[in-house]
Protein backbone atom coordinates (compact mmCIF):
# COMPACT_ATOMS: atom_id res chain seq x y z
CA UNK A 1 0.00 0.00 0.00
CA UNK A 2 3.18 2.35 0.58
CA UNK A 3 4.16 1.92 -2.31
CA UNK A 4 1.14 2.77 -4.14
CA UNK A 5 0.68 5.75 -2.47
CA UNK A 6 4.50 6.42 -3.66
CA UNK A 7 3.87 6.26 -7.12
CA UNK A 8 0.45 8.21 -7.09
CA UNK A 9 2.45 10.70 -5.22
CA UNK A 10 4.86 10.95 -8.19
CA UNK A 11 2.72 11.06 -10.74
CA UNK A 12 0.64 13.95 -8.76
CA UNK A 13 3.97 15.72 -8.21
CA UNK A 14 4.94 15.22 -11.87
CA UNK A 15 1.63 16.69 -13.48
CA UNK A 16 1.79 19.70 -11.28
CA UNK A 17 5.49 20.09 -12.31
CA UNK A 18 3.90 20.15 -15.98
CA UNK A 19 1.39 22.46 -15.15
CA UNK A 20 4.00 24.98 -14.01
CA UNK A 21 6.04 24.57 -17.07
CA UNK A 22 8.02 26.88 -17.87
CA UNK A 23 9.42 28.11 -14.50
CA UNK A 24 12.75 29.29 -16.23
CA UNK A 25 14.34 29.99 -19.78
CA UNK A 26 14.08 27.09 -22.13
CA UNK A 27 17.56 26.50 -23.91
CA UNK A 28 17.53 24.90 -27.31
CA UNK A 29 20.81 23.24 -27.98
CA UNK A 30 22.25 23.09 -31.74
CA UNK A 31 25.24 20.48 -32.20
CA UNK A 32 26.36 22.69 -34.74
CA UNK A 33 27.57 26.56 -35.96
CA UNK A 34 24.56 28.91 -36.56
CA UNK A 35 24.17 28.98 -40.06
CA UNK A 36 22.32 25.60 -40.91
CA UNK A 37 18.85 24.58 -40.92
CA UNK A 38 18.27 23.18 -37.32
CA UNK A 39 20.06 27.03 -36.00
CA UNK A 40 17.74 28.58 -38.69
CA UNK A 41 14.65 26.77 -37.47
CA UNK A 42 15.21 26.69 -33.88
CA UNK A 43 15.57 30.78 -33.94
CA UNK A 44 12.50 31.33 -36.13
CA UNK A 45 10.47 28.51 -33.40
CA UNK A 46 11.96 30.59 -30.19
CA UNK A 47 10.60 34.19 -31.01
CA UNK A 48 6.99 32.80 -31.50
CA UNK A 49 7.45 29.82 -28.69
CA UNK A 50 8.91 32.76 -26.08
CA UNK A 51 5.82 35.00 -26.25
CA UNK A 52 3.40 31.23 -25.82
CA UNK A 53 5.43 29.83 -22.80
CA UNK A 54 6.46 33.37 -21.21
CA UNK A 55 9.84 32.61 -20.85
CA UNK A 56 13.13 33.10 -22.53
CA UNK A 57 14.18 30.65 -25.10
CA UNK A 58 18.09 30.60 -25.51
CA UNK A 59 19.52 29.21 -28.58
CA UNK A 60 22.52 27.53 -27.54
CA UNK A 61 25.04 26.31 -30.56
CA UNK A 62 27.37 23.25 -29.47
CA UNK A 63 29.25 22.60 -32.33
CA UNK A 64 31.38 19.74 -32.58
CA UNK A 65 31.93 15.66 -33.63
CA UNK A 66 29.02 16.41 -36.16
CA UNK A 67 26.72 17.14 -33.57
CA UNK A 68 27.57 14.54 -30.91
CA UNK A 69 28.30 17.27 -28.49
CA UNK A 70 24.95 19.06 -28.24
CA UNK A 71 23.08 15.68 -28.38
CA UNK A 72 25.11 14.01 -25.33
CA UNK A 73 24.78 17.45 -23.20
CA UNK A 74 20.77 17.19 -24.42
CA UNK A 75 20.55 13.46 -23.48
CA UNK A 76 22.21 13.95 -19.69
CA UNK A 77 20.12 17.24 -18.86
CA UNK A 78 17.46 17.30 -16.46
CA UNK A 79 13.55 15.50 -18.20
CA UNK A 80 12.01 18.73 -17.26
CA UNK A 81 11.63 20.36 -20.74
CA UNK A 82 14.11 23.55 -20.12
CA UNK A 83 16.81 21.81 -22.29
CA UNK A 84 15.77 20.57 -25.97
CA UNK A 85 17.54 19.68 -28.96
CA UNK A 86 17.32 21.08 -32.50
CA UNK A 87 18.42 18.17 -34.32
CA UNK A 88 19.21 17.55 -38.33
CA UNK A 89 19.07 14.31 -39.61
CA UNK A 90 22.69 13.45 -38.58
CA UNK A 91 21.24 12.56 -35.53
CA UNK A 92 20.08 9.71 -37.41
CA UNK A 93 23.28 9.17 -39.07
CA UNK A 94 25.90 9.39 -36.06
CA UNK A 95 25.19 5.14 -35.17
CA UNK A 96 26.65 4.65 -38.67
CA UNK A 97 29.67 6.78 -38.52
CA UNK A 98 31.06 6.20 -34.73
CA UNK A 99 31.46 3.37 -33.34
CA UNK A 100 30.82 4.27 -29.81
CA UNK A 101 28.92 7.37 -28.92
CA UNK A 102 27.88 9.17 -25.59
CA UNK A 103 24.65 8.52 -25.93
CA UNK A 104 21.82 5.80 -27.21
CA UNK A 105 20.45 7.39 -30.31
CA UNK A 106 16.76 5.77 -29.55
CA UNK A 107 16.69 5.40 -26.27
CA UNK A 108 17.47 8.61 -24.62
CA UNK A 109 15.55 10.66 -26.74
CA UNK A 110 11.84 11.92 -26.95
CA UNK A 111 10.85 13.33 -29.99
CA UNK A 112 9.05 16.38 -29.95
CA UNK A 113 8.27 16.74 -33.54
CA UNK A 114 9.86 17.09 -36.96
CA UNK A 115 9.93 20.59 -37.71
CA UNK A 116 10.93 20.90 -41.70
CA UNK A 117 11.91 18.37 -44.61
CA UNK A 118 14.63 20.07 -47.20
CA UNK A 119 17.01 18.84 -49.88
CA UNK A 120 20.42 19.31 -50.06
CA UNK A 121 22.66 21.39 -52.80
CA UNK A 122 25.34 20.34 -54.50
CA UNK A 123 27.71 23.73 -54.99
CA UNK A 124 30.97 24.85 -55.58
CA UNK A 125 32.67 27.87 -56.29
CA UNK A 126 31.82 30.00 -59.20
CA UNK A 127 35.76 30.62 -59.85
CA UNK A 128 36.19 27.10 -60.77
CA UNK A 129 35.57 25.25 -64.65
CA UNK A 130 32.70 23.43 -63.15
CA UNK A 131 29.45 24.25 -64.42
CA UNK A 132 27.19 21.38 -64.09
CA UNK A 133 27.05 18.14 -61.96
CA UNK A 134 27.86 16.16 -65.04
CA UNK A 135 31.72 18.25 -65.55
CA UNK A 136 32.29 17.61 -61.61
CA UNK A 137 31.28 14.12 -61.90
CA UNK A 138 33.53 14.15 -65.12
CA UNK A 139 36.67 15.65 -63.65
CA UNK A 140 36.76 13.16 -60.24
CA UNK A 141 36.53 10.49 -62.51
CA UNK A 142 39.60 12.22 -64.42
CA UNK A 143 41.26 12.89 -61.23
CA UNK A 144 40.51 10.01 -58.43
CA UNK A 145 41.36 10.76 -54.87
CA UNK A 146 42.41 14.67 -55.98
CA UNK A 147 39.07 16.57 -55.47
CA UNK A 148 37.97 17.81 -51.60
CA UNK A 149 34.39 17.58 -50.34
CA UNK A 150 33.52 19.44 -47.93
CA UNK A 151 31.24 18.94 -44.90
CA UNK A 152 30.11 19.99 -41.31
CA UNK A 153 31.97 17.83 -39.24
CA UNK A 154 32.09 13.48 -39.47
CA UNK A 155 28.88 12.17 -39.35
CA UNK A 156 26.73 15.18 -40.14
CA UNK A 157 23.91 15.04 -42.80
CA UNK A 158 26.17 17.02 -44.65
CA UNK A 159 28.89 14.34 -44.54
CA UNK A 160 26.78 11.72 -45.30
CA UNK A 161 25.31 13.50 -48.65
CA UNK A 162 28.07 13.78 -49.67
CA UNK A 163 29.45 9.94 -49.12
CA UNK A 164 26.11 9.09 -50.80
CA UNK A 165 26.93 11.39 -53.96
CA UNK A 166 30.44 9.72 -54.13
CA UNK A 167 28.63 6.16 -53.84
CA UNK A 168 26.01 6.96 -56.56
CA UNK A 169 28.15 8.70 -58.97
CA UNK A 170 31.27 5.65 -58.51
CA UNK A 171 33.80 8.70 -57.91
CA UNK A 172 36.76 8.85 -55.39
CA UNK A 173 36.91 12.40 -53.47
CA UNK A 174 38.45 13.36 -50.15
CA UNK A 175 36.37 14.03 -47.24
CA UNK A 176 37.30 17.34 -45.42
CA UNK A 177 35.45 17.67 -42.44
CA UNK A 178 34.77 21.13 -41.14
CA UNK A 179 33.29 22.58 -37.64
CA UNK A 180 30.43 23.91 -39.19
CA UNK A 181 28.00 24.54 -42.24
CA UNK A 182 29.40 28.32 -42.68
CA UNK A 183 33.31 27.31 -42.69
CA UNK A 184 32.20 24.44 -45.05
CA UNK A 185 30.74 27.35 -47.47
CA UNK A 186 33.63 29.43 -46.76
CA UNK A 187 36.16 27.05 -48.15
CA UNK A 188 34.15 26.13 -50.91
CA UNK A 189 33.66 30.05 -52.06
CA UNK A 190 37.10 30.30 -51.81
CA UNK A 191 37.59 26.91 -53.94
CA UNK A 192 39.80 25.28 -51.36
CA UNK A 193 37.41 22.32 -51.36
CA UNK A 194 35.71 21.49 -54.96
CA UNK A 195 32.16 20.71 -53.48
CA UNK A 196 29.87 20.47 -50.65
CA UNK A 197 26.81 19.58 -50.66
CA UNK A 198 24.88 22.28 -48.76
CA UNK A 199 21.38 22.56 -46.54
CA UNK A 200 19.29 24.33 -49.09
CA UNK A 201 18.68 27.16 -46.11
CA UNK A 202 22.34 28.45 -46.01
CA UNK A 203 23.79 27.65 -49.48
CA UNK A 204 20.98 29.69 -51.55
CA UNK A 205 21.38 33.39 -49.84
CA UNK A 206 25.21 32.93 -51.33
CA UNK A 207 24.02 31.28 -54.45
CA UNK A 208 21.38 34.19 -55.26
CA UNK A 209 24.52 36.75 -54.05
CA UNK A 210 26.83 34.88 -56.64
CA UNK A 211 29.02 33.94 -54.47
CA UNK A 212 28.49 29.88 -54.90
CA UNK A 213 27.47 28.08 -57.90
CA UNK A 214 24.42 25.76 -57.51
CA UNK A 215 24.89 22.39 -59.98
CA UNK A 216 22.10 20.06 -59.04
CA UNK A 217 19.35 19.63 -55.84
CA UNK A 218 19.34 16.03 -54.10
CA UNK A 219 15.48 16.35 -54.37
CA UNK A 220 13.18 14.64 -56.73
CA UNK A 221 11.99 17.73 -57.73
CA UNK A 222 13.16 21.09 -58.21
CA UNK A 223 13.18 23.57 -55.67
CA UNK A 224 10.81 27.07 -55.84
CA UNK A 225 13.28 29.04 -54.67
CA UNK A 226 15.51 28.16 -56.89
CA UNK A 227 13.73 27.05 -59.66
CA UNK A 228 16.74 27.07 -62.67
CA UNK A 229 18.79 24.81 -60.77
CA UNK A 230 18.31 21.00 -61.88
CA UNK A 231 18.01 17.74 -59.38
CA UNK A 232 21.04 15.47 -59.84
CA UNK A 233 18.38 13.10 -60.84
CA UNK A 234 17.59 14.74 -64.07
CA UNK A 235 20.87 15.81 -64.90
CA UNK A 236 23.36 12.93 -64.15
CA UNK A 237 22.22 10.69 -61.58
CA UNK A 238 18.39 8.95 -62.56
CA UNK A 239 17.01 8.07 -59.48
CA UNK A 240 19.65 9.76 -56.77
CA UNK A 241 17.54 11.09 -54.08
CA UNK A 242 18.69 12.36 -50.41
CA UNK A 243 17.11 14.13 -47.56
CA UNK A 244 17.12 15.59 -44.94
CA UNK A 245 14.87 17.09 -41.68
CA UNK A 246 15.48 19.14 -38.82
CA UNK A 247 13.86 18.46 -35.18
CA UNK A 248 13.04 19.16 -31.68
CA UNK A 249 13.66 16.50 -28.96
CA UNK A 250 13.78 16.13 -25.58
CA UNK A 251 15.92 14.03 -22.68
CA UNK A 252 13.75 10.49 -22.53
CA UNK A 253 12.01 11.22 -19.39
CA UNK A 254 10.92 14.49 -20.09
CA UNK A 255 6.89 14.42 -19.14
CA UNK A 256 4.10 13.56 -21.70
CA UNK A 257 2.25 16.68 -20.84
CA UNK A 258 5.17 18.62 -21.53
CA UNK A 259 6.39 17.16 -24.69
CA UNK A 260 2.46 17.59 -26.19
CA UNK A 261 2.65 21.07 -25.03
CA UNK A 262 5.69 21.61 -27.00
CA UNK A 263 3.99 19.49 -29.89
CA UNK A 264 1.28 21.63 -29.41
CA UNK A 265 2.81 24.99 -29.46
CA UNK A 266 5.48 23.82 -32.23
CA UNK A 267 2.58 22.85 -35.04
CA UNK A 268 0.70 26.59 -34.33
CA UNK A 269 3.85 28.23 -35.00
CA UNK A 270 5.06 26.38 -37.84
CA UNK A 271 1.42 26.86 -39.29
CA UNK A 272 1.91 30.72 -39.01
CA UNK A 273 2.11 32.85 -42.26
CA UNK A 274 4.63 34.62 -42.07
CA UNK A 275 6.99 31.44 -40.44
CA UNK A 276 6.23 29.38 -43.67
CA UNK A 277 7.39 32.35 -45.57
CA UNK A 278 10.87 32.91 -44.40
CA UNK A 279 11.43 28.89 -43.94
CA UNK A 280 9.95 28.47 -47.88
CA UNK A 281 12.05 30.87 -48.64
CA UNK A 282 15.47 29.26 -47.59
CA UNK A 283 14.09 25.99 -49.09
CA UNK A 284 13.17 24.48 -46.25
CA UNK A 285 9.29 23.13 -45.96
CA UNK A 286 7.88 23.37 -42.51
CA UNK A 287 6.57 19.15 -42.01
CA UNK A 288 5.56 18.96 -38.12
CA UNK A 289 4.77 15.90 -36.88
CA UNK A 290 2.89 13.69 -33.27
CA UNK A 291 5.78 13.01 -31.12
CA UNK A 292 5.30 9.32 -31.25
CA UNK A 293 5.16 9.67 -35.18
CA UNK A 294 8.93 11.74 -34.85
CA UNK A 295 9.86 8.55 -33.14
CA UNK A 296 9.01 6.07 -35.29
CA UNK A 297 11.05 7.95 -38.19
CA UNK A 298 14.23 8.03 -35.77
CA UNK A 299 14.08 4.71 -35.35
CA UNK A 300 13.43 3.44 -39.14
CA UNK A 301 15.86 5.76 -40.52
CA UNK A 302 18.38 4.82 -37.65
CA UNK A 303 18.26 1.11 -39.53
CA UNK A 304 17.96 2.68 -43.23
CA UNK A 305 21.07 4.35 -43.20
CA UNK A 306 23.03 1.82 -41.13
CA UNK A 307 21.89 0.01 -44.45
CA UNK A 308 23.00 2.90 -46.66
CA UNK A 309 26.19 2.98 -44.81
CA UNK A 310 27.28 -0.35 -45.13
CA UNK A 311 26.67 0.02 -48.99
CA UNK A 312 28.72 2.88 -49.56
CA UNK A 313 31.38 1.23 -47.75
CA UNK A 314 31.48 3.39 -44.44
CA UNK A 315 32.86 2.12 -41.34
CA UNK A 316 32.24 3.33 -37.66
CA UNK A 317 35.25 5.18 -36.69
Amino acid sequence: MKVRYLVLAAMFSGAALAADYPVRPVRIVIGFTPGGTPDITARLIGVELSKSLGQQIVVDNRPGAGGTIGAKLVAEAGPDGHTLLSASASHVLQPSIYAKLPYDTIKDFAGITRTSTACYLLVTSPASDTRTAKDLIALAKAKPGQLNFASAGSGSGTHFAGEMLKYAARIDAVHVPYKGIPESLNDTIAGRVQFFMSPLSGAIPLVKGGKLRALGVSCPKRVAAIADVPTLAETVLPGFRFDTWSGILAPVKTSRTIVARLNTEITRILAMPDIQQKMTGLGVDPDPTTPAAFDKLIVEQVALMAKLARAAGIQPQ
